[in-house]
């Protein structure tokens, strides 16, 4: 072998003596892929141990394999593993929160309310049936801020508000000055808004809450140091209770976009709930949990709302990633599975686990009149195409699938039989029924319903039916794309 010198350094032709010098390239290439595979091994067995759903387990697979280095980080900060953790954690303060069944409304004379649709409930949510309650839907942000503000501003012992996203615009400044009227007034005043909602809107409404005195907190705010980049487990629940005579609830947000616009359309429609009664108690429990896995203080306790006298017999759902996981999608399920004449869906966001796809197919073929409302404009559009990858699998039953012209409708709903509604913040897609905080209200009232059914009813009327034929001629380019994003549907 050749032998030449470099600086007192000698090597030949295949050999290196020269520690200074840099590995060959075909070397470094080497260490590089044993290292994205050692990686790839690892992140990828991590989710074929605990990842539940099939299509998720294989779509994380791949991407920790095909994707050198960011495929493994990519599921560090999105995959099971911080999920598993944060949840666990989640589920540890919830140990100790120590509040006592005596503080919160005892299953009544409601419980004696027998039919199928109330004993699935009964047998997941662990929590009970409260009669008395009035149940009243706001229309749009122009009804629903109005009556929120007006709450309030008539407050004199605590409000506490939780939403996903808090704007800043007119309508947030609005909530905000009555926020902090109401704490000069002496009111307790407490606010949790998401870590990662809370972006939406610059400045950020709990910096300027808490520039005002206000307790305000943000749920599992993203970081860098120490690390906290975690996206998933939000804290998608909205609720007000103020004092223990009424609560809000929904799927509505605080923003402009769900008022009026200047030249009087709608840029969102949505349909918010105000609550009286009992279950005013329950959803002051949900928050009050909220509040101390953020903070590790516990609220004091709050005396039950009275008994009304409203025809609404409801019961609390709670949902998340920790003890009450896949609660809601259970529920759903199961009064799915229990109708006994007519199931109507209203969701901004539809992507139905293999379940749910089962029960509404069966339900469909006892006779059941199945409907689904969803948008036809999508805010989000990815949602729409993985949304018509998987609709063939509803209408081949005849279930009534038609969109809702603009602007965009954000609405949640679910109405069974003649005397059950669903309301809350939950879209019927994975991200949300597994991965996020999420509250529904099972309502037992023939009244609501008619007047739920007559607004499904308007809303149909006006909406353009979705057929079979329509689904499968699309041109192929949509078919790839909307099969494509649908394989992410765990995610989106």
């Amino acid at each position: 072998a050749a032998v030449a010198s470099d600086g007192g350094a000698t090597y030949s032709r295949g050999s290196y003596r020269n520690p200074g010098r840099p590995l060959p390239i075909d070397l470094q290439a080497l260490l590089l892929t044993l290292a994205h595979l050692l990686l790839a091994v690892a992140s990828g067995g991590h989710a074929l141990l605990y990842k539940r759903d099939p299509r998720s387990t294989v779509t994380w697979v791949v991407v920790c394999l095909m994707v050198p280095f960011f495929g493994p980080a990519l599921y560090y900060l999105l995959g099971v593993n911080r999920v598993r953790t944060r949840a666990q954690a989640y589920r540890q303060t919830r140990s100790f929160v120590g509040f006592e069944r005596s503080e919160r409304p005892q299953p009544d004379a409601a419980e004696s309310l027998c039919s199928p649709l109330a004993a699935v409930g009964a047998a997941i949510s662990g929590h009970p049936l409260v009669s008395g309650n009035n149940v009243s839907p706001l229309y749009n942000g122009d009804a629903a801020y109005t009556a929120m503000l007006d709450a309030i501003h008539a407050a004199t012992r605590h409000v506490y508000l939780s939403t996903y996203i808090f704007e800043t615009g007119e309508t947030g400044r609005r909530f905000i000055d009555a926020l902090v009227e109401a704490k000069d007034r002496g009111v307790d005043v407490r606010v949790l808004v998401d870590g990662v909602g809370q972006h939406y809107a610059r400045p950020s409404a709990v910096r300027l809450l808490k520039r005002a005195g206000i307790n305000a907190r943000v749920f599992l705010p993203l970081r860098l140091i120490p690390p906290a980049l975690h996206l998933n487990l939000r804290n998608h629940r909205k609720i007000i209770v103020v004092d223990d005579s009424a609560a809000f609830t929904g799927g509505m947000n605080i923003g402009d976009r769900h008022v009026v616009q200047p030249d009087g359309t709608h840029e969102v429609t949505d349909v918010h709930f105000m609550l009286t009664g009992a279950i005013v108690g329950e959803l002051a429990f949900a928050f009050r949990e909220d509040w101390y896995f953020v903070t590790g203080d516990r609220l004091p306790g709050l005396p039950c709302p009275e008994m009304g006298n409203g025809e609404a017999t409801c019961r609390m759902i709670l949902d998340d990633p920790a003890e009450n996981m896949d609660r809601l999608s259970m529920v759903i399920n199961g009064v799915v599975s229990a109708a006994q004449r007519q199931v109507d869906i209203m969701t901004p966001y539809f992507l139905p686990e293999r379940e749910l796809i089962s029960a509404l197919q069966a339900a469909r073929s006892r006779g059941v009149r199945v409907r689904v409302v969803l948008p036809a404009k999508n805010n989000l559009p990815y949602m729409h195409w993985a949304t018509r990858n998987m609709l063939w699998e509803l209408l081949m039953w005849d279930v009534e699938v038609c969109y809702q012209p603009p602007p965009f409708c954000h609405s949640k709903l679910m109405l069974v039989d003649d005397d059950y509604s669903l309301i809350g913040s939950a879209n019927l897609d994975p991200r949300s029924l597994r991965l996020n905080f999420e509250l529904g209200v099972e309502i037992f009232d023939p009244g609501l319903t008619r007047t739920l059914r007559a607004h499904f009813d308007d809303v149909c009327a006006n909406a353009r039916p979705v057929t079979l034929e329509e689904v499968d001629s699309r041109p192929v380019w949509q078919r790839v794309r909307d099969s494509l994003i649908w394989l992410f549907s765990p995610y989106l």
